[in-house]
């Protein structure tokens, strides 16, 4: 059977890892995590125009199942959910607000390297989602980005978080951030993710221990390193509040607060709200030819509609995904 043409190619790198969570209301769920959601939610936005290729290494008593997870979704391709090493992420989250909770991990895959993405270096986009800071090396982007023009959206979740021998899940200072610099065209993090990928070169230990939230002009002058080293947009999450963007007009830096959408719906489960927000921002950027500002409208809308519910049917068909950020947004 011939393989249908498609108008882009997107890969998605990162874990699926098996997620045990408390909820906040003390609900238990044990579910597959992280790069199943923006690989529904892009087939949701692109259908059959867009091959959507998850890179994951995952558990063999899990592969089945992660496949099945995402299998029917039309353009999503399923070749590179890989089990050989018989590794895979294994969380325990525990809520305590609807937006922060307690993480531990008791299992990791082993980590995306350029061998698992030699095949995909035809993609337009390269999704890179490491949540712990192994998941995903230097050496696969170096990769990606010396062969071929495929732009690369990476999330600081993973590069500001480290795994303790006792499996705890801790932030850690982004150090080695200017080597990754480089080879990121669009970076997206968190205000506690950016407070760790910006740091002086010497402190006291009450400088660390009182270390204060960053300002926007200190997220300003986050970006502005960042574009000098050839990033080109710099996306700070703001869970509820929506999102701030930086970009370069030129030689001048532009800052623009996009704000959150209000559903008819409670919130229900805010885990992979970040990864679902590179879905949006994703189709955002290549729907309307780079727009940075609708890529934060479409992330908010992708991340809030994740919010709605506990299972992966969240993200409504595309249509109703534009009619969402035309009324709120406005039309474009």
């Amino acid at each position: 059977m011939p393989v249908q043409p498609v108008d882009y190619k997107i890969a998605l790198l990162g874990p699926v890892p098996y997620d045990h969570i408390t909820m906040w209301n003390n609900e238990l769920l044990n579910r597959y995590g992280c790069i199943i959601y923006p690989c529904i939610a892009l087939s949701k936005l692109f259908g059959r125009k867009a091959r959507i290729t998850p890179v994951a290494h995952v558990r063999k008593k899990d592969q089945q199942t992660v496949k099945a997870i995402m299998k029917g979704h039309p353009g999503i391709e399923l070749l590179h959910i890989n089990a050989d090493l018989d590794q895979g992420d294994v969380m325990v989250l525990k809520f305590i607000t609807k937006y922060k909770c307690l993480e531990k991990q008791y299992g990791f895959m082993n980590p995306i390297m350029p061998d698992d993405v030699k095949h995909l270096l035809d993609s337009d986009y390269f999704i890179v989602l490491p949540v712990t800071d192994y998941e995903v090396s230097l050496e696969t982007l170096q990769f990606i980005k010396s062969y071929g023009e495929a732009k690369v959206i990476f999330d600081a979740h993973g590069a500001t978080t480290a795994m303790t021998s006792l499996g705890d899940r801790v932030t850690k200072f982004w150090v080695d951030r200017d080597l990754w610099l480089p080879y990121i065209d669009v970076l997206t993090m968190t205000p506690e993710q950016a407070k760790y990928s910006w740091f002086a070169k010497e402190y006291t230990l009450e400088e660390l221990e009182d270390s204060e939230d960053m300002t926007e002009s200190d997220l300003q002058v986050l970006a502005e390193h960042c574009f000098s080293f050839g990033v080109k947009a710099l996306y700070i999450a703001l869970a509820e509040e929506g999102c701030l963007v930086f970009y370069q007009d030129g030689e001048k830096t532009v800052k623009e607060y996009v704000p959150s959408i209000k559903l008819d719906a409670p919130v229900m489960d805010t885990t992979g709200r970040g990864e679902s927000f590179m879905a949006g921002l994703t189709y955002g950027l290549i729907a309307y030819d780079g727009d940075y500002i609708q890529g934060a409208r479409f992330g908010n809308v992708i991340s809030a509609q994740r919010t709605r519910g506990v299972t992966y049917d969240v993200f409504d068909e595309r249509d109703e995904i534009l009619r969402i950020v035309a009324e709120n947004y406005g039309e474009k």
